[in-house]
């Protein structure tokens, strides 16, 4: 996993209640209804809405859903970017769309955390094979094509994007604290975790009004990405889907990252894809965060184009990692499954996910688009024109999925929820490990 600004909590909820008060005067398909004769209704284009969560730029779809709708006056795209928060709020309310049989767009977009449940219920999917996209296997690594299909072999979702990493970082603030600006120096200031804060240390010395990262739950999940891929590809669950929170090196390891960043007051305490992490991306409150390839989106969306120029990308420490990637799935309960499948590959297609990735800089799946030379050789003029072609494009083959169970997006918040709640104050130190294995047997029911 994106708009001008990150929306959360009553923003969000509106939003989502909004989307459901809709379907009471729509159909399934979005296209109004009509007291018009039935003769100048069967005029009407069909509407298929897109629905997507994200904040910044979220999916990246403004641009394409453009180029359609000009050239497709027949099936019109109504993009519905419902919240910022997938675990949260998107996906609970997805849920219950999916599962009451109303309420879900024709094409929705699900996060990697969801994508286990996913798969699981196949009574909520249509099947795109039905709709010749069987034929575009060989566009997408073989592990983003099988998370997919169902165990029973139904296709119900194709790949966006996907996630390399990356650290994003105010070049304007850190020439302030006297330090490199230059990304491949910057680069080599942190080969591992433990000279980023000691770099974080310097920097706060010099700049007094700015902490040294945005919270504690980006960069958490950005090593838990990371050592999961030591110790089997795997987070919170096992590939049997058994919760290994409290018996997998890589959550006890992330987790201690954490909370050394917060005892050491290097952060600024803000709990990512929240209003009010959105406005310290805008104020200039920290000098860096993770970034997986999407989050370009978020943080320039999020930042505003007067922070054009200001903000540079750089090596992550320790070494790469993937973090999320979304897919584009069609309910069943949708009323136009034939003309949804037709924009789910659209968006799915090769030059549709290098112009998102040359536009915004989610980094595609498609392995075709992955190879184009628009893409390998993209820069990012936000980002004082990164080569983004060169930071994410190398990397892109070689990434490692990390399994996620059917509960992931579950227990991801409550864990989530208790990493900030030791950074705010609100969760004593001494006490959070247990409460965030606690919390995630609850979650995980």
């Amino acid at each position: 996993m994106m708009i001008s600004k990150r929306r959360g909590g009553l923003a969000a909820a509106s939003a989502l209640a909004a989307a459901a008060l809709a379907v009471a005067s729509c159909s399934s398909g979005g296209t109004p209804q009509s007291s018009a004769p039935a003769s100048s209704a069967a005029a009407e284009p069909v509407t298929i809405r897109v629905q997507t969560f994200g904040g910044g730029e979220n999916f990246g779809y403004k641009n394409a859903v453009a180029k359609w709708n000009a050239e497709h006056k027949d099936i019109q795209i109504k993009h519905e970017n419902l919240t910022d928060q997938f675990e949260q709020q998107y996906w609970p309310q997805m849920i219950q769309w999916l599962t009451s049989g109303t309420g879900a767009g024709d094409v929705v977009g699900i996060d990697e955390g969801g994508m286990g449940l996913a798969k699981a219920r196949t009574e909520w999917w249509a099947d795109l094979k039905e709709y010749g996209l069987e034929s575009r296997k060989a566009d997408f690594p073989a592990w983003k094509w099988e998370n997919g299909v169902t165990a029973d072999g139904k296709l119900f979702a194709l790949g966006t994007d996907i996630g390399g990493m990356s650290l994003c970082y105010r070049k304007d603030l850190f020439e302030k604290a006297g330090l490199p600006t230059d990304r491949t120096e910057v680069s080599a200031m942190w080969p591992t975790w433990d000279e980023f804060m000691n770099v974080g240390k310097k920097f706060q010395s010099k700049v007094k009004d700015t902490k040294w990262a945005d919270g504690t739950n980006t960069l958490y999940q950005v090593v838990l990405y990371q050592e999961a891929a030591k110790n089997g590809n795997v987070s919170y669950f096992d590939k049997s889907n058994n919760l290994i929170v409290d018996k997998n090196p890589a959550v006890k390891t992330a987790f201690d990252f954490a909370q050394k960043m917060s005892q050491q007051g290097l952060t600024a305490k803000l709990r990512n894809f929240t209003d009010e992490w959105a406005t310290g991306t805008q104020k200039g409150s920290f000098a860096t965060v993770g970034c997986p390839s999407w989050m370009l989106g978020v943080v320039s969306g999020n930042a505003g184009d007067d922070a054009k120029g200001k903000w540079d990308v750089a090596s992550v420490p320790g070494g790469g990692g993937n973090w999320g990637g979304s897919w584009l799935a069609v309910p069943k309960q949708s009323k136009h499954p034939k003309e949804a499948a037709m924009v789910a590959d659209y968006l799915t297609q090769a030059q549709t996910e290098a112009s998102i990735f040359t536009d915004f800089g989610n980094m595609p799946s498609n392995t075709k688009a992955q190879q184009d030379p628009a893409v390998q050789g993209a820069k990012n003029e936000f980002f004082n024109d990164a080569p983004i072609g060169e930071i994410f494009a190398k990397s892109a083959a070689s990434l490692q999925p990390v399994f996620l169970g059917v509960k992931h997006a579950q227990v991801k918040n409550a864990i989530e929820s208790v990493i900030q709640g030791m950074d705010d104050g609100s969760v004593p130190y001494d006490k959070a490990w247990q409460q965030l294995v606690d919390d995630a047997v609850k979650a995980a029911g």
